[in-house]
């Protein structure tokens, strides 16, 4: 689980979240849902960690957006 302060590192983009940038995990709500600032002043999208992976879904826009996919950066994993 991701912790306040990580960094992730976006791997599927949209016009939220940008393919190769990192963004900073804001805060967490739960085991399994935390905020993912979009790096454009304070604006988060709530984010989903399970057994697909970590993403941001779009469902009230599905025909617009697609879903963001997110891995933690190589340096960080194990921390």
């Amino acid at each position: 689980m991701p912790k306040t302060g990580d960094e992730l590192i976006c791997m599927g983009g949209n016009t939220c979240y940008t393919a190769g940038e990192t963004y900073i995990v804001g805060r967490i709500v739960s085991e399994k849902y935390f905020e993912i600032m979009t790096g454009s002043s304070d604006d988060r999208w709530y984010a989903t960690i399970d057994e697909q992976g970590i993403y941001v879904r779009f469902n009230h826009m599905q025909d617009l957006v697609s879903d963001a996919w997110f891995s933690k950066l190589i340096d960080e994993i194990g921390a």
